[in-house]
């Protein structure tokens, strides 16, 4: 038998099982501890020990059974395999606006698996065009699957990929683009075609879910109307993130590329802007500007400026932190290093010639803030102002995410270190907020 035949077993048990001519999916007889079960056979998802096999039964449970030398298993016959079927595409209107979908996996692009109960990235944006067919009478959809990865898997590569894909949909006529991406690290992604796509004519949006497509508790369907409706419509043509504004699904909020960060692990309201008002709102079918100022539509010619220097860490200061952690980024070649700070911008003293060491060596050294609002000040304290002396730039109030991945593309697109810099200090693609706002309790 090959491996994946009997996924998750192994030792007597998968021995017993291979001896039954079993696997996955297959109805088997178990004979255990005076009990008797007849059900389909389930992969192992935990691989901890070699002594229970797992049972779908017939009431949609699972239930493990335990194996010893009395067991006994017959296989009684082949199991039906589940299999997704999705409707057929609905058809389009003509004279609508071309919105393209782009896939790159995520829980908006995947589904539960219903023998193994977990969730895989196995749905195609044209699997999600027509499992929200609302969207045939909103724009005319092309979608294409670029990647098929959960966010934690995407990294600067993507980023470049994405942005390309990006560019040709635009250069090719799409009048919006949006971008299915998963939650964990969409804030990095977006950030990354924030900068990547320079004079942008029309909005490019990303979107990703809370839960995947197939549960009734799903946010895909509702966060791809408003995603698509404000692709389509929108008067503004900026680099965003869409998701749902509350628990609710009255309406999808949103946020600049560069602004957006991921504050709750599973609520639908997950994404906050930080330091900004979000820039739109998509509620009773139409777009609703927040922001006074924006790119807007249809303005300038597309650049793409979409490399990414990949030797640039963050390094989160903490109590005790050793500075043999700076000197080895420092040894290993790293050209960036973000320092996320306390306060309004400062470490231990003792990391003092670790830093100055980076900065005379040529590594472009930064500092981002912990605290999640407000903004750095560094010449408040004698820390601050030591730690600039010594070359460290304060980004002021751009969000630790936004400052990794802007001094990637900063790197990769200057001639030299002090280039970088100089790109860090300027406000590209509204990393930068003129003033913090008050936000109530979060405030």
């Amino acid at each position: 038998m090959g491996e994946d035949s009997l996924h998750g077993y192994r030792g007597r048990l998968r021995e017993a099982l291979e001896g039954a001519g079993a696997s996955i999916g297959d109805i088997l007889k178990v004979e255990s501890n005076g009990k008797e079960y007849e059900d389909s056979l389930m992969p192992r998802l935990e691989s901890a020990d070699d002594w229970h096999l797992v049972l779908k039964l017939r009431t949609g449970y699972n239930v493990g059974v335990t194996y010893d030398t009395g067991t006994r298993i017959t296989r009684m016959g082949q199991a039906e395999k589940p299999d997704f079927r999705p409707p057929p595409l609905p058809e389009t209107r003509k004279g609508l606006p071309r919105v393209s979908i782009i896939s790159t996996g995520g829980t908006i692009a995947s589904r539960v698996d219903y023998v193994t109960g977990g969730v895989h990235a196995a749905i195609s944006s044209r699997d999600l065009l027509s499992i929200v067919p609302e969207l045939a009478d909103i724009a005319a959809v092309d979608a294409d699957i670029l990647y098929s990865t959960f966010s934690e898997n995407i990294d600067a590569e993507h980023w470049s990929g994405i942005a390309l894909n990006v560019a040709e949909k635009i250069n090719d006529g799409a009048q919006g683009v949006v971008i299915t991406h998963g939650t964990d690290t969409m804030g990095y992604s977006s950030a990354a075609l924030s900068f990547a796509l320079r004079n942008l004519p029309v909005p490019v949006i990303f979107v990703g879910s809370q839960r995947s497509s197939d549960r009734p508790s799903s946010d895909a369907a509702t966060n791809l109307v408003g995603v698509v409706t404000t692709a389509a419509y929108a008067p503004f043509a900026e680099v965003v993130l869409g998701m749902h504004e509350t628990t609710s699904d009255t309406s999808i909020v949103f946020h600049r590329g560069t602004k957006a960060r991921k504050l709750h692990t599973s609520a639908r309201y997950a994404f906050q802007s930080v330091n900004a008002e979000p820039l739109a709102r998509f509620v009773d079918g139409a777009v609703e500007m927040l922001a006074k100022e924006y790119r807007r539509r249809g303005e300038g010619e597309l650049e793409l400026m979409n490399g990414f220097e990949r030797k640039v860490a963050v390094l989160k200061f903490h109590p005790g932190f050793d500075p043999s952690a700076i000197d080895w980024h420092v040894d290993d070649g790293y050209r960036g290093l973000v320092l996320e700070g306390t306060g309004l911008g400062h470490v231990s003293t003792g990391l003092y010639g670790s830093v100055e060491r980076a900065v005379k060596e040529g590594v472009a050294v930064c500092m981002s803030a912990q605290c999640i609002w407000g903004r750095l000040n560094m010449d408040v304290y004698v820390t601050g102002r030591e730690l600039q002396e010594f070359g460290v730039v304060p980004l002021g109030d751009m969000l630790t995410e936004t400052a990794l991945v802007k001094l990637k593309w900063a790197l990769f697109n200057s001639d030299d270190t002090e280039g970088a810099l100089e790109l860090m200090k300027r406000n590209i693609a509204g990393e930068y907020s003129d003033r913090i706002l008050y936000t109530g309790r979060f405030g």
